[in-house]
């Protein structure tokens, strides 16, 4: 059942007081639009802060999963050519090139046949799809991280710079935080170009960047909270001392989370033209 907030309605109906002193007091009256512009950003809330932890896991590329990366064997094959850490983002984006065509070619004629709907899926199940996505590239992470600390404690490498162990098993999770991303991203992106007003519009776009500003908040408590009492904490300067893993583990559990709330909530919402909700 949707939620219409129609007790919002009583701010546009105007009552014999609003006339008394000539002109209308704009904090007793509104317009119509205002009064629907404001029911459009509350639904849309929830929808937006379910990408604060898809965010979340998704900066992770350019961050934790460099730093993976650095403890690794960065040479490609049996050479002496190194390849930088940060330079395994471009798996992300030819998961992109990949997926985007495989979605508007395949994806969307298959799932037509089911849906009925023109597009394949709504917007909506578009990202929920994506949020499923992003939950395993941390499992993978997280798997990869543990067998990398299993490895360190096994044969001492704590100190060593890089481990016998090749950087191109962070190929996958790479991979699949870009076939998230072309689902979560641009189905987010299609919610607010479709049920958002002229004058909220801009806001709802720009507010997607403040996504990681209010992630990389997470990141700071786990780091200062696990490394008390003279403790190195999950995220230490060398990270062969401790365990991205578990960090890796919580993102996990709370991409289950995340989906879930966002699952509940997104069978609530309606598009400002109705188009069906996420069935």
């Amino acid at each position: 059942m949707a939620i219409t907030f129609s007790f919002f309605d009583k701010a546009a109906v105007e009552i014999e007081t609003d006339q008394l002193k000539g002109s209308v007091n704009p904090w007793r009256l509104c317009t119509v639009t205002q009064v629907e512009e404001l029911k459009a950003i509350i639904r849309l809330l929830p929808i937006w802060a379910s990408g604060i932890i898809f965010s979340t896991i998704y900066s992770q590329m350019g961050s934790l999963f460099v730093l993976q990366g650095e403890r690794m064997d960065t040479r490609v094959g049996h050479s002496n050519f190194k390849i930088p850490a940060a330079s395994l983002s471009i798996f992300d984006t030819l998961s992109v090139i990949f997926w985007v065509p495989i979605y508007d070619r395949i994806i969307v004629p298959v799932t037509r046949k089911f849906t009925g709907y023109k597009n394949g899926l709504t917007q909506l199940q578009r990202m929920g799809i994506g949020l499923f996505i992003s939950i395993f590239a941390m499992v993978v992470a997280a798997i990869l991280e543990h067998e990398s600390l299993k490895m360190i404690k096994r044969h001492n490498y704590y100190e060593l710079k890089e481990m016998p162990m090749t950087i191109f098993w962070q190929v996958p999770q790479y991979f699949l935080i870009g076939c998230a991303e072309v689902f979560t991203f641009i189905g987010q992106l299609g919610v607010f170009l479709r049920t958002s007003t002229r004058r909220n519009e801009e806001f709802l776009l720009c507010s997607i960047t403040y996504h990681r500003c209010l992630s990389s908040l997470l990141v700071t408590i786990v780091s200062n909270a696990t490394a008390m009492n003279g403790k190195p904490g999950w995220i230490p300067d060398n990270l062969s001392y401790g365990h991205i893993d578990y960090f890796f583990w919580i993102l996990a559990a709370l991409g289950v989370l995340n989906l879930g709330v966002y699952v509940l909530f997104a069978n609530w919402y309606t598009y400002k033209k109705a188009v069906g909700t996420l069935r």
